[in-house]
């Protein structure tokens, strides 16, 4: 594991000696892409030389405690070298997880698609109360979200809503939100005050990208129809929505948030090809899931994954048995302290499988 580490260190020195080399400024691909990679190794970096201080001031302490005769020096030194060896295995565990493969799809951006389930209007304003925690979340880590599509429900509530969210690292933060959201709360609408159950699903697609998968025009059908909605005089005089539907494999994109039929051709298209992407990853994820545990990337979006219980101000997700109760602080958006426990124990059963084989 250590020598992992320092084989690691070492290519980090490497890559910021190339970062100084003035023919590779001139490319700017490959200085882009060694930056990138310098940037991506510097905690592995700062974790070697961290813990080779550390081990240093152990031996430190140790070579003090076989010459040192003084009782009240030797008593310093081990106290010492019990608080060092604490950080030594710190460090050890971090180490453990840091050099865990990382899933590739974890830095991409993500397709985010929020629909109302079973329980009639409250389920559409359910729906939007989601939309508005993952939009506030969104502007917590200065991510951009773009609307692709959109239906609307009745008083406020949303039929459907599908977000394209670009960032830092989108994709690996929020695939723990995918499944099924629970919420148990007594309606506006419901005059004895009894609480209803009512659900939404969350389905979030790493963004492919051209590279990742391949479109031919000849298996796309293109449909113009005249946007519905808010838009003013634009709403229904012109046909800038768009529809595709891709032959093939049946999945079907509409997108009319745009003005413009180009703009709206262009986001459709970025959803169509996620979920053809996902389709695929889908794929390679059962072919290993009897072999490996994981929290995310089932395909099964009829699990119930986290009840939000409006009487008890509580969520619970599930899958970890974690409950928080400050429900209305979580439905403003601070939802980190959630997807930091799922990852925590996904990166356990990785840890345990990784022991195992």
């Amino acid at each position: 594991m250590l020598e992992k580490l320092l084989s690691i260190y070492e290519r980090w020195h490497t890559v910021g000696s190339l970062l100084m080399d003035s023919d590779v400024m001139k490319d700017m691909k490959n200085f882009t892409k060694l930056s990138k990679e310098y940037k991506d190794l510097q905690i592995f970096a700062d974790t070697y030389i961290e813990y080779n201080n550390i081990v240093s001031n152990i031996n430190h302490s140790k070579a003090i405690l076989q010459i040192e005769k003084e009782a009240e020096l030797r008593q310093m030194a081990k106290e010492e070298w019990e608080e060092l060896e604490l950080k030594r295995l710190s460090i050890e565990a971090d180490v453990k997880i840091l050099l865990l493969p990382k899933d590739p799809q974890d830095e991409k951006n993500a397709i985010l698609e929020i629909r109302a389930g079973t329980g009639g209007d409250e389920a559409g304003l359910f729906a939007a109360n989601l939309y508005r925690m993952y939009l506030k979340f969104c502007d917590i880590k200065r991510w951009k979200a773009e609307i692709v599509s959109q239906s609307e429900g009745i008083n406020g509530g949303i039929k459907e809503i599908i977000i394209e969210v670009s960032g830092i690292n989108v994709y690996g933060i929020l695939k723990y939100e995918s499944g099924v959201h629970r919420v148990q709360r007594v309606p506006d609408t419901e005059a004895n005050g009894r609480i209803h159950t009512s659900a939404a699903s969350v389905a979030v697609l790493p963004e492919a990208d051209e590279v990742d998968v391949v479109l031919n025009e000849s298996d796309i059908k293109k449909d113009t129809f005249r946007a519905s909605g808010a838009g003013g005089q634009h709403v229904n005089k012109t046909e800038s929505a768009i529809r595709l539907t891709h032959l093939p494999s049946g999945i079907v994109v509409e997108c009319q948030d745009e003005r413009s039929q180009i703009k709206n051709y262009s986001k459709a298209l970025k959803v169509m090809r996620s979920r053809l992407y996902e389709r695929e990853l889908q794929k390679h994820n059962d072919a290993i899931a009897l072999k490996r545990k994981t929290l995310v990337s089932t395909g099964d979006r009829s699990a119930k994954i986290r009840t939000y219980n409006y009487p008890q101000g509580r969520v619970t997700d599930h899958r970890i048995g974690f409950t928080m109760y400050n429900l209305p602080v979580f439905l403003d958006g601070q939802i980190q302290e959630m997807i930091e426990a799922l990852q925590v124990e996904e990166n356990a059963q990785r840890l345990s499988e990784a022991t195992t084989y």
